[in-house]
């Protein structure tokens, strides 16, 4: 099949904020149509194989990464661009305002993986071209939407269904809780005492779910938050940057581990799902992320698609 002409394809509408630094960048409007642009990609994905012909991204990753970078080089050379990428600190040699203002004149799109929001919000204040948010320690905004999005694929309508977060209140949790939140998903987040997440965010998520009617709780009961829960979500008990706190961590979440007895407390349909890496036998099980019920590798897989869907709608 002839790969279509970028002129003769109706490309999709941009998205109004200039980057994607936060989850609520986009629009609840946009976040829907970015859902049903990545269903297109993913369904028919020579049909938009020339559409960011000429067009190249700026990889800047602070952190190790294997999904992330893998997804967003696919991404771009799928959709007929390149990519650069770069590994080592930001702003290290040289102020992050004088980074941005260096990729924004080679580059369409400055993609970051950072191990702080300060950072990325720096290349955005500064960069005249989109700055995309690949994970930090407030926000994995990326994560999050092909984590919604493997879950519309499951389910359909996600309005009154119930999301439940097992674990650290860290930056997934961030992100899950603000989207689902907007979405009308019921929201569970079940984390020991002193790990619950930041304060600001937990109230922006409550005020999203006053608007949407989704219910929102914060737990110290793993079992409370998993209680007829139509997804159960783990992730690693120390993210990068919290190694040297690993073995206090394992000692407190210990009973927090996603296991069979755990999971059997779910819905009778839900499913497993983790970001990855997973640290199996700590925060889950191998039988549970190995269960036909685990949607882990279409978490993984989706994150192309819905990469591809969101600079599509950026960098068109």
């Amino acid at each position: 099949m002839a790969t279509p002409a970028r002129s003769a394809l109706r490309m999709p509408a941009k998205i109004a904020a200039p980057d994607l630094a936060s989850d609520l960048d986009l629009t609840q409007d946009e976040l829907l149509g970015l859902f049903d642009l990545s269903k297109s990609v993913k369904s028919n994905p020579t049909r938009y194989a020339g559409a960011l012909a000429g067009r190249y991204l700026a990889l800047l990753f602070e952190k190790p990464s294997l999904r992330t970078r893998m997804t967003f080089e696919l991404a771009i050379k799928q959709l007929g661009g390149d990519s650069v990428v770069n590994v080592g600190p930001i702003g290290d040699r040289e102020p992050i305002k004088d980074v941005a203002r260096n990729l924004d004149r080679w580059t369409n799109a400055i993609v970051a993986r950072t191990f702080s929001q300060q950072t990325i919000d720096e290349l955005a204040r500064w960069s005249s071209v989109p700055v995309i948010n690949a994970l930090s320690d407030l926000y994995h905004p990326c994560q999050a939407f092909a984590d919604i999005f493997t879950l519309q694929e499951r389910f359909g309508d996600l309005s009154g269904l119930k999301l439940a977060f097992i674990g650290d209140g860290n930056n997934v949790a961030h992100s899950l809780m603000l989207n689902a939140a907007r979405i009308g998903m019921n929201f569970s987040l079940a984390c020991p005492s002193g790990y619950e997440p930041c304060a600001e965010i937990v109230r922006e998520a409550e005020g999203l779910a006053a608007v949407s009617g989704a219910g929102f709780s914060i737990t110290n009961d793993p079992a409370e938050a998993a209680a007829g829960a139509h997804a159960v979500y783990t992730d690693v008990w120390a993210s990068m940057g919290k190694e040297n706190e690993k073995q206090e961590r394992l000692r407190v979440f210990a009973p927090f581990q996603v296991n069979e007895e755990l999971f059997v407390k779910a819905d009778p349909e839900a499913v497993f799902l983790h970001c990855l890496p997973a640290r199996r036998g700590e925060e889950v099980t191998d039988a549970v992320i190995e269960s036909p019920q685990s949607a882990v590798f279409d978490q993984a897989e989706n994150r192309l698609h819905v990469q591809k869907a969101l600079l599509l709608m950026l960098i068109s």
